[in-house]
């Protein structure tokens, strides 16, 4: 759609794509310089939309495939499908803890239709640990052979296994798995340990939706995969996670939870890089909704407690956003004054009445007022409520930032996002409002400029080992993390540690959570 200039020499293209509800996003970087942008509605056939945004902006830039040194791309296609609860795996779910938590059964606290999608294939074994590291009952190998094959008799393909604080020690789940493997060698299986963190049924819960996403996984990039082999690229292809990182193919098709709320994250990186600034508030306006987060040194703020997705509480790291029903898709209704959260979404061209459709959204009320440059004015000269409608939505938006801000001191915030003209002024809430170059593209800039990350988080005990031994075995894992999920292990660095000292565990416990990042390796997976 439109283009910077572009470097008649360019180094080391990046090719950055976000597919969202609405749009996908595609941006070619050089370094930190955008060399060309351009957006397609997504629709229903996401890779034709990977194709036409990417397509054009390799042709806006006058790039040949061959230059493009790796791909980035982001996607809510596995949000969306826990979300509307579809093209879901049934799950056998085995759990470890026998004779305890018979109490609370695996996804006791799960919606029932989400749970009808996944089945009741759920099975309890012994094992587990208490909370000291003891056992609660001893591994028994032949029950999990019995469960196996049961799995296999009832035609199921994929499983999450999950043990009592096995983050204190993985080796149960671990051997369960080999187990399993001598009846299903070709299942998806998740263990939890890989992707959650202390906290039984919120761990579980994030085990049971991986399991479940692994037929979409394939399926989904695969043809993401494709789309890229019709654009002509041998360029790598890396996927977005939900902590401003990267992964490869290969890593994420093993783990596609871990790309839930990767928008946003890139939109908030995107905020980062095209701001300068470290420390910042995010708003980032799109077709359905507003999503807000707090940048701390760059990075999204994780959130600390657990997150609902879908309706099931979960405790793997996710950004700490808050989303409003607010986009440029929005309808409005009483005269300005009702907003969302119902929108036309990837509709808007056929629907707002700015395209001639019936119907009255937020995108009419912001061209009526001058604010934003789309469609024919002339169709929406004469609206009433203007005013009220986007100080309506000014206020939603301003009373959300007041809810994530992290004190009283006011930090400047970035707008970003394509529905980013709906927000006028100067500031918002008492923070200056910074509207960057290419702000509509952030997420796309976002993905493209993103490092490859690798996460520990453990229990370790200090009565077998000294705390820099701890630490020193808590970077290693994080950094051999980082390495396989397509980082050039030269380049891994630590960028977050935390230390929490646990007084109710015996034997001197300390939980350590360890970040690493490094720059992307070659090599198309």
């Amino acid at each position: 759609m439109n283009r910077a200039a572009a470097s008649k020499k360019p180094g080391r293209l990046r090719l950055g794509i976000d597919v969202g509800g609405t749009n996908t996003d595609a941006v070619l970087m050089d370094g930190d310089v955008v060399v060309a942008w351009h957006k397609a509605t997504t629709g229903r056939h996401i890779t034709d939309a990977i194709v036409a945004a990417a397509g054009a902006v390799l042709q806006q830039g006058g790039v040949a495939p061959a230059q493009i040194h790796a791909v980035m791309l982001g996607t809510t296609q596995f949000t969306n499908a826990v979300i509307e609860r579809r093209r879901l795996n049934p799950v056998a779910v085995l759990r470890l803890a026998a004779p305890a938590t018979t109490a609370v059964p695996p996804m006791s606290d799960w919606p029932a239709d989400l749970a009808a999608v996944v089945g009741s294939h759920t099975y309890l074994a012994h094992g587990g640990l208490e909370f000291d590291g003891r056992p609660i009952s001893a591994l028994n190998e032949a029950e999990i052979g019995a469960i196996a094959r049961e799995i296999r008799g009832l035609g199921l393909t994929a499983v999450a296994i999950t043990s009592v604080f096995s983050p204190l020690d993985a080796d149960m789940e671990l051997r369960a798995e080999a187990v399993l493997r001598q009846e299903l060698p070709d299942a998806a299986i998740t263990l939890s340990h890989r992707i959650g963190r202390i906290g039984l049924l919120e761990r579980e819960n994030a085990a049971i939706l991986n399991a479940a996403l692994s037929g979409l996984a394939a399926q989904v990039l695969e043809a993401f995969n494709r789309a890229i082999d019709d654009l002509g690229l041998s360029a790598p292809l890396y996927i977005s996670q939900n902590d401003g990182t990267l992964m490869t193919v290969a890593h994420a098709a093993q783990y596609p939870v871990l790309t839930f709320a990767s928008g946003p994250t890139n939109s908030m990186r995107g905020a980062a890089v095209l701001s300068g600034l470290g420390d910042a508030l995010v708003v980032d306006i799109g077709g359905t909704t507003t999503d807000i987060g707090l940048l701390l040194d760059g990075f999204p703020r994780e959130a600390a407690m657990t997150v609902e997705l879908g309706g099931v509480r979960t405790n793997f790291r996710m950004p700490d956003l808050l989303a409003l029903g607010l986009g440029g898709g929005s309808l409005v209704r009483d005269g300005g004054a009702s907003i969302g959260p119902d929108s036309v979404g990837f509709e808007l061209r056929q629907r707002a009445l700015v395209f001639g459709g019936d119907t009255l959204t937020l995108s009419d009320m912001a061209v009526a007022a001058g604010n934003m440059t789309l469609g024919d004015r002339a169709r929406v000269a004469r609206l009433d409520g203007v005013e009220v409608a986007l100080a309506r939505a000014a206020a939603m938006i301003e009373g959300a930032l007041e809810r994530v801000r992290p004190s009283a001191a006011r930090l400047p915030v970035i707008l970003v996002g394509g529905g980013a003209p709906l927000l006028h002024g100067e500031s918002i809430g008492g923070g200056e409002i910074v509207r960057p170059s290419h702000g509509q593209v952030a997420n796309a800039i976002g993905a493209s400029i993103a490092m490859v990350g690798g996460e520990c988080d453990r229990i370790f005990s200090l009565d077998d080992l000294s705390r820099a031994e701890a630490v020193t075995a808590a970077t290693d894992e994080a950094k051999a993390r980082a390495a396989a999920a397509g980082a050039d292990a030269a380049t891994i660095r630590i960028v977050e540690m935390d230390e929490i000292p646990l007084s109710y565990m015996p034997g001197n416990a300390t939980r350590l959570r360890v970040k690493a990042v490094g720059d992307l390796a070659g090599g198309r997976t």
